[in-house]
């Protein structure tokens, strides 16, 4: 920690956002190659399928997050035999999960179809999609575990190789596989799990450390109440507040709705500028995970104080950056993406709120990723369940007054008081540092 500069946080940082901007051109591919069939019901079938999939697996992010805090601070104490059992203990969680979603598939799908129907044609072939996807979900679940020890390690540049490959190869297979051999939708989803499995292994290659020097040690700890106890109780934390903040957007895009399609349509088409601000921002909340994290095993409160600084002034600094961006170009976007001209122009009506979003938002983003570093979890879900509450009351006030402004107004909110409500609770982490 000795050496904790704003080049240091950069280079934490620039892979993740590289890594992060691969992540939709994926799905596009996907989509442009099926769309080249000409067939509507497999189209159809290879989007419910993913989204179905991302829902479950979405479940299981905390497993990224909780790894990365754990990680980090081992690394910070020196404790390799920790930072090894830390990984062996998520990747035993990631495979279990994978292989009871494998067992329990026929009625986790038949549920899924139950919630979303759709018709006959697309349902069989979304079957087939989801048979043979479901075969990664060790993959990608333990995935979640690896990717979170590298950040907390501050292997960012491992984590952009990783995504790259997975992503580069989905995408040649899906080629070869639905354009060169005509396999379809079956093409899409094996194209997918071979991505997955090779994945994996580059990710355990990458982290092959971990099953050095201080494996035997680790694994002499996996089993350590403390440590298992620590892991469990960060893992539900995150997950409770994960779903909340999900939950939070859901509401936004359903009372959007309200207003009808074209605002709902204009409300889509803006959502994905914030989209854009979370997967930049991202890397800044990462490397506060990974320095912040180690800086607290390290009990060093200055570090971790520094630590801190420096990611918040790049993520402000971000921030306006995007902010300034999407003043000048918002306009240009908005009509690439869109060539309805209604939507145009809804969606220009409500663009200076997306403007403000980034310079609201920022500070939130990157506090979450010093409480993750600080293994704060606890008080980052009760932050949330503040802020949630605000955002209610907020709804139950600006919709009404001034119906879809209103909304985004009530959104500002709920990132403002998250920013408000971590900021207050931010000495407990230096103070945390304190008593290491």
């Amino acid at each position: 920690m000795t050496d904790l500069t704003h080049g240091r946080v950069l280079r934490i940082a620039g892979p993740i956002v590289l890594s992060n901007a691969t992540v939709p051109l994926l799905g596009a591919v996907d989509t442009a190659v099926i769309g080249q069939l000409g067939d509507a019901a497999s189209l159809g079938a290879v989007g419910i399928g993913a989204v179905i999939l991302a829902t479950i697996y979405w479940a299981f992010g905390f497993l990224r997050m909780s790894t990365s805090g754990l990680a980090a601070q081992a690394q910070g104490a020196g404790d390799m035999g920790e930072r090894s059992a830390v990984l062996i203990r998520a990747l035993m969680v990631g495979g279990v999960a994978g292989l009871v979603l494998v067992v329990v598939q026929t009625a986790l799908f038949a549920g899924a179809f139950a919630i979303a129907p759709a018709s006959p044609q697309v349902e069989a072939l979304a079957g087939q999609y989801l048979a043979i996807r479901i075969w990664g979900a060790p993959a990608t679940i333990a995935l979640y575990a690896l990717t979170g020890w590298l950040v907390g390690l501050e292997r960012t540049k491992g984590v952009l190789i990783l995504q790259l490959w997975q992503n580069g190869l989905n995408i040649g297979l899906d080629l070869w596989f639905v354009l060169g051999l005509g396999l379809g939708v079956p093409g899409v989803a094996v194209a997918t799990l071979i991505a997955e499995w090779t994945g994996l292994a580059l990710a355990l290659w990458l982290a092959r450390d971990a099953f050095g020097p201080g494996f035997r040690a680790g694994l002499a700890r996996v089993t350590d109440r403390v440590a298992l106890r620590r892991m469990f109780t960060a893992s539900r934390d995150i997950m409770g507040r994960t779903v909340i903040l999900q939950l939070s957007f859901t509401s936004f895009v359903f009372l959007g709705a309200w207003f009808g399609d074209v605002t709902l349509a204009a409300n889509q088409v803006l959502m994905q500028f914030l989209e854009v601000t979370a997967y930049t921002l991202d890397g800044f909340a990462f490397a506060a995970e990974a320095l912040v994290g180690q800086a607290v095993g390290a009990r060093s409160v200055s570090q971790t104080r520094a630590a801190s600084r420096i990611c918040m002034q790049w993520g402000l600094g971000g921030a306006v950056v995007l902010a300034a961006v999407f003043a000048l170009t918002g306009t240009g976007l908005v009509a690439l993406m869109t060539t309805a001209p209604e939507v145009r122009t809804m969606a220009a009506a409500y663009l200076p709120w997306l403007i403000a979003a980034p310079m609201i938002g920022a500070a939130a983003w990157v506090f979450d990723g010093i409480f993750i570093g600080a293994m704060l979890t606890g008080d980052m879900l009760r932050a949330m369940l503040v802020s949630v509450a605000v955002y209610v009351l907020a709804l139950l006030v600006l919709v009404p007054a001034y119906g879809n402004h209103g909304l985004w107004a009530a959104l500002m909110v709920l990132n403002a008081t998250r920013t408000i409500t971590l900021w207050r609770l931010y000495p407990r982490v230096p103070a945390l540092a304190a008593l290491a």
